[in-house]
């Protein structure tokens, strides 16, 4: 058993400086400092603030009255109370915007006005003398992601809130503008309230973008305009669904939190559910065996060779565009089993009355759907097979989620797509659970093993790359598929492992295991005060 690197962080007496993620450039010094029983935070020059950013002031005035988190060191800050009794006070915070260029746009605006268009950079100065902190940046987005970072300096001590390491100066930025967490809301239903749980808490670490999996082959909850025969008889019931408004209450929640929601509606594949409503449009479903006709059950996908289907498909996809401002929406693509398409007999007679090949009829499909979201203003995202496996013409502004290898990065920025970091290798949350169809005695999960936060915290993303591929690389992101989650282990599987890629696609590659242990571990046991359960990450200090 290795215990010296648990025992090196066991043994640090004083708080660590629990900023995440790590600034781009942060000095401190060693002088305690007090909050003051009546701080405030005050806007200066700014004379119509957004109602966003003033919510998420009252947020963080509201964080440093009840997180109430203790320091995590063996006397819970104890051998500090005549320093902190002692302590100069902090008054107010005062932020404003570096040039005040008359309206200024809402966090939530800014947030969805699409990969990197939006300043998040800050910069944040607390005085070891008192009185007042400044936090300057050029955008509210900025300003907001200042608020987080002064919210994560603070301790409890007996109703005192005080810090150890003041002066403190911050200045900050991010350094890839999609910073994303994945959730699959199809093997199992989440309700509102997780989701915006989640959200919170990819919030208070900086995470910008929710890549929402809303649908699959086991289930269709999102009830679409013009389509709701597809989640009538497609959700589990009637209760487990996303309606238009819950869409546009989740959205506009996330917006104001910096998040951006980029929605997944995978085609053609992992479509089985829709042979519930339209058994005219899915190809072999429920065949059986189902391991051969797809990667997992229920087998069924679109028949793509059919014009109807494709015509259907495309209006689907306008549709659910017009619920999501995102400039980003996700046609999937993985996963397609030519098997299926090989037993089924109508797509076979439709390839033959079009003498077509069925890489040129998915061709045909591709083009079709993201024609229909082009036209709506936004930029499609499709998974790496797309890109690698198939015959199939992308436009140049196509994103690409690579997931099956790390080791397939280089082939997708080759042919010069941009691209998203999402690899099963590194960053799904699912592995190591053990195989959820029951058949495997020795509990094996596919993409073994446990994928740890050292193991996503250790990831390059320009590994292998020219720095012209480099540049190709918008961020990363951790993945949660839900085949055995549910509400009942959402927090504890995804907190605070996914909080790694944010520091890790804001702060760059490079981070030390070692002294970022004892800032995740104060990460998680803020997350706890603020009603987020998050598992531990090592035993508690005493």
């Amino acid at each position: 058993m290795i215990l010296l690197p648990l025992l090196s962080a066991l043994l640090i007496v004083s708080p660590v400086v629990g900023i995440w993620p790590r600034p781009r450039n942060l000095t401190t010094g060693t002088t305690p400092l007090r909050l003051s029983s009546s701080f405030t935070i005050n806007l200066s020059g700014i004379s119509q603030a957004p109602q966003d950013l003033t919510d998420a002031i009252s947020r963080t005035t509201a964080f440093l009255k009840k997180d109430k988190l203790q320091a995590l060191v063996p006397d819970r800050g104890a051998s500090s109370t005549s320093a902190v009794n002692s302590a100069s006070t902090l008054q107010s915070l005062t932020i404003k915007l570096s040039q005040s260029s008359g309206a200024i746009q809402s966090i939530g605006e800014g947030a969805m006005a699409g990969l990197g268009v939006t300043d998040e950079s800050y910069t944040l100065q607390v005085p070891a003398t008192g009185g007042t902190a400044s936090l300057t940046a050029n955008t509210a987005l900025g300003l907001f992601r200042g608020l987080t970072t002064f919210g994560q300096l603070w301790y409890d001590l007996d109703g005192t809130t005080y810090l150890l390491n003041a002066p403190i100066q911050v200045t900050d930025s991010p350094s890839y503008p999609y910073r994303g967490f994945m959730l699959d809301t199809s093997r199992n239903y989440f309700p509102v309230d997780d989701i915006k749980r989640t959200l919170d808490a990819m919030s208070w670490v900086k995470i910008n973008h929710l890549h929402w999996h809303v649908v699959d082959s086991q289930s269709f909850p999102l009830v679409v305009p013009g389509f709701e025969e597809l989640s009538q008889k497609g959700a589990y019931s009637a209760l487990e669904v996303y309606t238009p408004d819950n869409v546009k209450d989740i959205v506009a929640y996330a917006a104001a939190r910096g998040i951006d929601i980029m929605v997944e509606v995978d085609t053609p594949g992992h479509t089985a559910i829709i042979a519930q409503s339209h058994p005219e449009h899915i190809a072999c479903p429920q065949a059986s065996p189902w391991s051969d006709f797809a990667n997992e059950p229920p087998a069924g996908q679109l028949r793509l060779a059919s014009s109807a289907t494709t015509q259907f498909t495309a209006n689907l996809f306008k549709n659910v565009a017009a619920m999501f401002p995102s400039k980003m929406l996700s046609t999937g693509g993985d996963e397609l089993n030519t098997n299926c398409y090989a037993k089924d007999t109508q797509t076979q007679q439709d390839l033959k009355s079009q003498n077509k090949t069925l890489e040129q009829v998915l061709d045909t499909f591709t083009q079709a759907t993201h024609s229909a979201l082009r036209a709506a203003g936004k930029t499609p995202v499709v998974w790496e097979e797309m890109a690698l496996e198939h015959q199939v013409k992308l436009s140049n502004d196509t994103i690409v989620l690579v997931w099956i290898s790390s080791d397939h990065v280089a082939a997708v920025a080759q042919k010069g797509f941009r691209l998203i970091h999402a690899a099963s290798d590194y960053f799904y949350l699912d592995c190591g659970a053990g195989e959820w169809l029951g058949n495997d005695i020795n509990g094996n999960s596919w993409c073994d093993p446990f994928k740890t936060w050292q193991k996503s915290y250790s990831f390059n993303p320009t590994a292998g790359l020219t720095a012209t591929q480099a540049k190709l690389v918008i961020g990363g992101q951790q993945l949660l598929w839900t085949e055995q989650s549910s509400s009942s282990n959402l927090d504890s599987i995804v907190w605070p492992r996914a909080a790694s890629s944010a520091e890790l696609f804001w702060s760059g590659p490079g981070g030390d295991v070692r002294s970022a242990l004892p800032r995740l571990h104060d990460v998680a046991y803020r997350f706890v005060q603020r009603g987020v359960k998050a598992i531990p990450l090592q035993p508690q200090c005493r």
